[in-house]
């Protein structure tokens, strides 16, 4: 099973590293080109181990049908939308270049000295509306997860209590707003506090409406958008697009944080994408067919609270500088400790069971 599941993302790698090499022989330097992609493929996975965790709770809904979409579109989506063209678009729209223009300056940097913003800059000054909208998606989805009363829980003594203060209608987004306006005020430059602002807003208005649009064809669901199972037509297309911006969200740290590493734009691709989304797609599927996340009950629980430590980071990194490696251990320490807890809490529920059988 586990070839079956890992096998494509293994060949793709090994491809993604043969055209690193390659395309690392135009400077020069090869080796490096290929450790790059390489480094970069980890990252990846290593940042979004509690996102295949979350994609499997949703995927494990879906049809089969939105189940093959997920992993053929949404991986197309997710390669070349996210890891490609999204720091593309981002420069285009915040330097006010033709997408040409963008091109050339990601695959042509100025010389140093030269007094032209590059690639890697652009797309670094636009990190605070990138991180305002995503760090507002991930935050809604977490503060619904804790404010939903639910049979099991993880950290009891925090989980119980929050579930009841979230009897509060749209508490939520009360909580989510006062952060925002927060983040705005103290954390972003006095010339951001305006594309904070309307970031985050759009990225809450997001959550609400795709969650919403979820919901409003699975009525009967309310832990979330569509807890439903098998969920097919509109409801299974409205699942779709939700794990789509939730991928979206959940890249972001992973694109800007690969500039600390490298600014050429194809490597990215080739590590963060082609390498590292389909590792974490294959995760995500190796979860659904083992049934890990059944098994492992307090997966999930871990998994948001690691999107709200996600959430945080991104907030406080408009005006902190936060290091790539406490945003990818936070996420790891988290499922780790919820994975650990689950085989514990497995343990004493197999214990009455052996004393009986004695």
């Amino acid at each position: 099973m586990v070839l079956r599941v890992f096998g494509l993302s293994i060949a793709i790698t090994i491809a993604s590293l043969g055209v690193a090499y390659f395309y690392g022989l135009r400077g020069g330097n090869p080796w490096e080109t290929l450790a790059l992609c390489a480094i970069l493929g980890v990252l990846e996975v290593s940042l979004s181990f509690d996102n295949a965790v979350i994609n499997a709770t949703i995927l494990e809904r879906m049809s089969a049908f939105w189940q093959k979409m997920f992993l053929t579109v949404g991986i197309l989506i997710a390669v070349f939308g996210m890891r490609l063209v999204f720091p593309f678009a981002i420069v285009w729209i915040t330097a006010g270049l033709a997408p040409v223009q963008a091109m050339e300056l990601a695959l042509n940097p100025p010389p140093e000295g030269s007094g032209q913003a590059s690639y890697e800059q652009l797309l670094t000054d636009a990190h605070p509306q990138i991180a305002a909208f995503g760090g507002m998606f991930l935050l809604m989805l977490f503060l619904n997860f804790i404010f939903e009363e639910r049979e099991i829980t993880w950290l009891s003594w925090l989980e119980k209590p929050l579930a009841k203060v979230g009897k509060l209608d749209q508490l939520a987004v009360a909580v989510a707003g006062v952060l925002l306006a927060l983040t705005a005020a103290f954390l972003a430059a006095d010339d951001a506090v305006a594309t904070v602002m309307l970031a985050g807003v759009l990225g809450l208005v997001t959550y609400i409406v795709v969650d919403g649009l979820g919901s409003m064809f699975h009525p009967e669901d309310h832990t979330g958008p569509s807890n439903a199972v098998k969920a097919t037509g509109k409801a299974g297309f409205f699942l779709f697009l939700y794990l789509e911006v939730l991928d979206a969200s959940f890249s972001f740290d992973g694109v800007i944080g690969a500039f600390a590493i490298t600014a050429d734009p194809i490597i990215i691709a080739l590590g963060l994408g082609f390498i590292g989304a389909m590792f974490v797609r294959s995760i995500t599927v190796y979860l659904v067919r083992k049934g890990t996340l059944s098994e492992y009950v307090y997966l999930e629980h871990g998994a948001h609270w690691a999107i709200g430590a996600l959430a945080a980071i991104l907030l406080v990194s408009i005006g902190v500088h936060v290091n790539e490696i406490i945003t990818g251990l936070v996420g790891v320490v988290l499922i780790g400790a919820a994975f650990i807890s689950s085989i514990r809490r497995n343990r004493r529920e197999l214990e009455p069971v052996e004393m009986a059988s004695v």
